[in-house]
């Protein structure tokens, strides 16, 4: 069974909360909004206790040559929201694309920049060429 949001609300103020479900649904809607609000501006969102929502880029295949050359419309693939539980790290995931866009994520967020493409043949990863830093 899927609670929505009005369900949850509903859960929530029955568990001996002084708010009722309006309330409580409001606080939830405002919660999802600026959530989505934060990941649009690439920031990570870290809800204590429960995990971290954040942002990965997937290319077309063969992305683009030069920085210069990168077109949002011709170049992205997808924008995905992630999660990743809290306690997890990233090496304990057991999905092989999740850890190459972690990966991929965690690089972006040290260097600060662009990721260029090695031009190696090995990499069977869906990105490629340079990928601009969303939060430029």
């Amino acid at each position: 069974e899927t609670m929505n949001t009005r369900k949850l609300a509903n859960h929530i103020s029955e568990h001996g909360s002084v708010y009722t479900s309006d309330v409580v649904f409001g606080v939830l809607e405002k919660f999802r909004s600026c959530l989505v609000e934060m990941l649009l501006e690439s920031k990570r969102v870290k809800i204590e206790g429960l995990g971290t929502f954040f942002t990965t880029l997937e290319n077309q295949e063969g992305g683009c040559a030069k920085k210069e050359d990168f077109n949002v419309q011709k170049n992205l693939k997808a924008l995905h929201i992630r999660f990743m539980p809290e306690g997890e790290q990233e090496m304990n995931i057991s999905s092989r694309e999740f850890i190459k866009k972690a990966e991929f994520v965690n690089a972006e967020a040290f260097a600060g920049a662009l990721v260029e493409d090695s031009g190696s043949e090995e990499d069977d990863g869906p990105t490629g060429g340079y990928t601009p830093n969303p939060g430029d």
